[in-house]
């Protein structure tokens, strides 16, 4: 049955309703509008007139500009981010968790909903990788670690979306856009070691009659420690494989693993020894792509950067042009000035490679090199990014007095992270 896309709309906004934020950020009216929007075939999460603007055309050429549904969401999600996310990233990061309240804003924000295809429940098309992408990098604007966190409801509802066979999205999509809120879902990729791939996961799936036994270890699993359910990566007789398995079988051990960033995210270390799996757990659609599934991931973590390296630019843009050496605003230093000229620069090229990605993924074009050029470009400038503006703002950049020194620590992931969220 073809559930109304209308009642799903509404029963967004009736949460929405009871939420006091909206009016704080002035963006009730927009977020009002863009829910509406969606509740016949014009709303697109950003996807349907996105999808036709930033496809590219026979001559491989494709469009920047934004939908109106687009901007919208990203104005909201921005004024979300700014507003509630910026103020409790610190105490988020010292406390190592995300607080509960925020975990119910954002749930008031319908993200899972965006996963979720219309014939189960919820408000996403079969293209929505661009914008998702505009979701990670606005959120992230406000902080990396809290959008991360936030985001892994999202990232599984994508990925069952798209791997999962029909009778499976069917079993476990409609969870995502129940009242209750989304299943305590995370994806365990990532595994420990030197010079490990996850392209060839070395956690391994055998199978014994009609279930599979698992046995390895996953390591930096973001919301990890919480989650009720697990999305693993390993190596079945047919080649990698992704299995649902709930975090309480016998066999699976979590434990903390605090990283030098992330920290709101609850990294676990996550070990698997025999661990019983139903064979229907074995996400099984027919265009099953584990390649691509990694490529998504990528893209994921990409978007994230650029949307921490636009909060950083933004604050020692802000910084540079207030602070007062020497009878003027250090930004009227050629040394200042070039090097905050030079993290706009990489940024851009960060994003365009990004939507570039984006746009090919949502058109079916093969986008395995663009995702592979993205995540190479933002993994090196990212860092260099967070780097530049805590040296920016010189000895207060050490300090925990302003966010960027928490900025450089998190943008540093993007070195040694794969498969933790999906677009």
């Amino acid at each position: 049955m073809i559930v109304d896309v209308q009642g799903q709309a509404l029963s967004v906004l009736s949460k929405l309703a009871q939420a006091d934020w909206p009016d704080r950020l002035k963006v009730r009216k927009s977020f009002e509008k863009l829910v509406y929007s969606g509740s016949r075939a014009s709303f697109r999460l950003a996807a349907g007139r996105a999808s036709n603007k930033s496809r590219p055309a026979a001559d491989d050429l494709f469009d920047l500009s934004l939908t109106e549904e687009q901007q919208m969401l990203v104005e909201m999600l921005q004024g979300f981010a700014l507003e509630v996310l910026r103020p409790a990233a610190h105490e988020a990061d010292a406390q190592a968790r995300v607080p509960a309240a925020l975990i119910n804003q954002a749930h008031e924000l319908g993200l899972a909903h965006y996963g979720v295809a219309e014939a189960q429940g919820g408000l996403a098309e079969a293209r929505t990788v661009l914008s998702n992408a505009l979701i990670a990098e606005s959120l992230a604007q406000g902080d990396f670690s809290l959008a991360a966190a936030l985001l892994v409801p999202l990232s599984a509802a994508n990925c069952i979306r798209r791997w999962g066979s029909v009778a499976q999205q069917a079993a476990w999509l409609p969870a995502f856009v129940s009242e209750e809120g989304a299943p305590a879902f995370a994806l365990a990729v990532t595994e420990p070691g030197v010079l490990t791939d996850a392209g060839q996961p070395a956690t391994r799936a055998r199978k014994r009659g009609k279930h599979y036994l698992l046995d390895g270890e996953k390591a930096l699993v973001i919301a990890g420690l919480d989650a009720s359910r697990l999305i693993v990566s390993a190596q079945a007789g047919d080649g990698p494989a992704l299995f649902i398995v709930d975090a309480a079988s016998k066999g699976v051990s979590r434990r903390a693993e605090p990283g030098m960033g992330l920290k709101a995210c609850g990294l676990a270390r996550i070990q698997l020894k025999g661990v019983k799996v139903p064979g229907e757990c074995r996400l099984a659609g027919e265009c099953f792509d584990f390649p691509a599934f990694l490529d998504y991931s990528a893209l994921a973590f990409c978007a994230l950067a650029v949307g921490t390296a636009q909060a950083a630019l933004d604050y020692v843009t802000t910084y540079c042009n207030e602070r007062q050496a020497f009878g003027e605003p250090i930004s009227h230093r050629q040394g200042v000035a070039f090097m905050v000229a030079d993290i706009a620069i990489e940024l851009d090229a960060m994003r365009l490679l990004l939507w570039r990605a984006c746009a090919r993924a949502e058109s079916g074009l093969p986008f395995r090199r663009e995702a592979y050029l993205a995540r190479l470009l933002c993994a090196e400038k990212a860092m260099k990014i967070g780097s530049d503006a805590v040296q920016l703002l010189g000895g207060h950049g050490f300090t925990q007095e302003h966010p960027v020194e928490r900025w450089y620590r998190d943008l540093r992931s993007l070195a040694v992270l794969a498969g933790g969220l999906h677009l």
